[in-house]
């Protein structure tokens, strides 16, 4: 393939919803290029697009996959997404790189479900967007319906720019209102043949003529004059009045085409080429230097690495987009986030998983290179004496946790470098380990994201994995003072073990005064390492415990703290007050005093009315508004406190608090209730009490576990 300058490469990202038709459309502009002799289909399993086996095996998308076409000089690069917003990190990886969002909607159905939650996404990286109703030649095809879904959706800025017709003979055709053509396909689609817009449908194209006209006018003073000059633009007068109103996120045009016959992908591309921005129309990204980096070519080289990826017999693919500059192989470069310095190797551009190797890449077009040392997705990589580091994806946080482990145990460490591996090629499936209750958790985006882990886990991998229910990382805490004593004694012949301590426990609070009943003679604030504070305070009088002991009774109150009396949860926020004690000349030492402080700690605990805490997210879901009162009945039973509600467009958002015991399978639960409509996230709010039946509960559980 030639290498094309940084004005005639576009990039975009296909999106949409699952089914909506957006892998059989990349095949098909690859086909109509010339770049395919045959079209491949899904249902063959044979599309240049979803080439791997799972997504063979599923008949669907589920990884983001470049591809690249040439159309009339132009280069066209498209990433063709997943439509299941399980899949979500790939469709926001594939968005970042690309200039102009391409939303496929599905001509029987409209805006459904995916394309709604994507909508959301498009709109938050201000990303232009073509709208493109399939199949429109399908019998039960609702043209009329599905644009008004797709202005319900994205307002009156979507405009139309053809529209189908049947031909009296039967045959498809396609009226264009931007070139006032009408391009007639037949059965087998194709190149169509040009026709005058015929009689019936002349007013109709002649008024959409004139809206798109003032639309385009609408974004340029310049056009506008000459609007007002001529009462009209010419075409290419209009092809730019377009590209403004969508660098300005006010113009979305709505092309149709029947994807899966072939007709009216070569309008679409020849629209790609002439209109859409490329990177250098879009405006310019600051690093996290603050620098502001153009798309030039005569720049020193930067690329940003958008995704990662593992094949068998050919190791780790890194998939980038040059930033600036131009990049040759075998090029130097440093990665910012490591130091490290990266050979580049053999270059390549890509179709699915079909590479074809260059000698350089300029700024505004993607490609990848094999085997990067240190290099992940997000990351940048600088000229050796010019550092820049690009603002990396932000991805969504997971919205469900499993406890994850290999079947066999002895296949622990295989399954911790598969782990790696799939959050590497997806750093939405997050892996950490649990120290406090033991256990590593396995984040994600769904269940059915999980059974491609899993899938992943046993055919790439050959691990069987088991997943469970994680376990809750509760506190224990107290809610009035107790004191207590105790003695350690022990004599087994020789120096034995003695000590005594007397304490007083309390609540703690920030900015709690010290006590007016014991003297102050010195204090020590723990941060615990489980959150949480333990004050820690010498009230000896008279020397009656040494003070070289009382690091160690504090280090017997700190080891029941970490595993508190009631349900061995940690401890936390209490003030220690250790007033009294004995010690004994001879059998005094620091382990009977560690002995001693945390038996009189643990006795005087229980004595200070103790409670259990549960962590508590602060969630925020989102639905369809006539969803919402399942939505809130759902979340009353789930224990949460409704903190209060508003109203995004069409959609109505709860904000709720809610104990993270009671968000397990909330992802599964909230799809049920809202068709798949609604949305949530989560994060970790803090801890609160627990009801005092389910503590009872809790501590029954605990001790049976004993």
């Amino acid at each position: 393939m030639k290498i094309y300058d940084d004005k005639h490469i576009k990039n975009v990202a296909f999106v949409g919803a699952h089914g909506s038709g957006k892998t059989t459309l990349a095949e098909t502009m690859l086909y109509e290029a010339g770049l395919l002799k045959r079209r491949g289909t899904v249902e063959s399993k044979n599309t240049v697009s979803d080439f791997t086996d799972i997504e063979k095996e599923r008949q669907t998308s589920i990884f983001a996959t470049p591809l690249h076409t040439e159309w009339r000089n132009y280069k066209i690069n498209i990433i063709d997404t997943p439509g299941l917003d399980d899949f979500i990190g790939e469709i926001i990886s594939a968005m970042r790189v690309s200039e102009t969002a391409l939303m496929v909607v599905n001509g029987q159905h409209g805006v459904e479900v995916g394309t709604e939650i994507i909508w959301d996404y498009i709109d938050r990286f201000n990303r232009p967007t073509v709208f493109v109703i399939n199949q429109i030649d399908h019998p039960d095809a609702k043209y009329d319906e599905a644009y008004n879904s797709i202005v319900e959706l994205a307002g009156k800025n979507a405009v139309k720019i053809q529209f189908p017709h049947k031909m009296p003979d039967g045959r498809q055709a396609i009226i264009d209102v931007l070139k006032m053509k009408m391009y007639v396909f037949g059965p087998e689609g194709g190149k169509p043949e040009k026709h005058d817009i015929p009689d019936e449908h002349k007013e109709l194209a002649e008024m959409l003529h004139n809206e798109l006209v003032e639309k385009a006018a609408e974004n340029d003073e310049e056009l506008m004059e000459l609007f007002f000059e001529k009462g009209t633009l010419n075409e290419d007068e209009m092809k730019l009045g377009i590209k403004k109103g969508m660098l300005n996120l006010e113009l979305f045009p709505v092309f149709v085409v029947s994807a899966l016959n072939d007709m009216g992908s070569g309008r679409l591309m020849g629209f790609i080429d002439n209109v859409t921005p490329s990177a250098l129309d879009m405006p310019a990204e600051q690093s996290l230097e603050g620098e502001i980096i153009e798309p030039k070519v005569d720049a020193d080289p930067s690329v940003f690495v958008f995704k990662t990826k593992y094949e068998p017999n050919v190791g780790k693919i890194s998939y980038f987009k040059v930033k600036s500059g131009e990049i040759k192989s075998g090029d130097k470069l440093i990665n910012s986030r490591t130091g490290e310095l990266e050979n580049l190797g053999q270059l390549y551009i890509i179709n699915g998983k079909q590479r074809e190797s260059v000698e350089k890449l300029v700024a505004g077009d993607i490609g990848a290179v094999i085997k990067l040392k240190t290099t992940e997705t997000s990351d940048t990589l600088h000229h050796p004496e010019h550092k820049i580091t690009f603002k990396p994806i932000q991805f969504p946080a997971p919205r469900i946790r499993k406890v994850v482990k290999a079947a066999n145990k002895n296949e622990e460490e295989k399954l911790q470098e598969a782990l790696k591996k799939i959050h590497s090629q997806d750093p939405t499936v997050i892996v950490t380990y649990d120290k406090e209750m033991k256990q590593q958790i396995l984040a994600c985006q769904g269940e059915l994201h999980l059974a491609i882990i899993d899938w992943i886990l046993q055919k790439e991998y050959g691990i069987k994995a088991e997943f469970d229910k994680p376990r809750i990382s509760y506190r224990e805490t107290i809610q009035r003072s107790a004191s207590s004593s105790y003695r350690h004694k022990k004599q087994s012949g020789g120096a034995g073990q003695f000590g005594e301590v007397h304490l007083k426990i309390e609540p703690y609070y920030e900015g709690m005064p010290d006590p007016d009943s014991f003297p102050v003679r010195g204090k020590e604030e723990e941060k615990l390492p489980w959150g949480g504070t333990l004050m820690f305070i010498n009230s000896i009088v008279g020397g009656v415990i040494d003070s070289r002991y009382l690091p160690s009774i504090k280090k017997g109150i700190l080891e029941v703290m970490e595993a508190g009396p009631l349900t061995k949860s940690p401890v936390r926020d209490v003030r220690v007050i250790v007033y009294d004690g004995k010690m004994h000349p001879v059998d005094s030492n620091d382990i009977s005093f560690k002995i001693a402080g945390a038996n009189a700690f643990k006795q005087a605990f229980l004595d200070a009315n103790p409670k259990l805490l549960e962590p508590i997210q602060d969630v925020t879901v989102k639905m369809p508004e006539e969803m919402m009162g399942n939505v809130m009945t759902d979340l009353q039973g789930r224990r949460a406190i409704i903190m209060g509600m508003e109203t995004a467009g069409k959609y109505q958002k709860i904000k709720a608090r809610v104990p993270l015991a009671e968000m397990y399978r909330y992802s599964t639960t909230l799809r049920s209730l809202t068709q798949g409509r609604g949305t949530f996230t989560s994060e970790f709010a803090g801890y609160e009490l627990v009801p005092q039946n389910i503590q009872e509960e809790l501590i029954k559980a605990n001790k049976e576990e004993e």
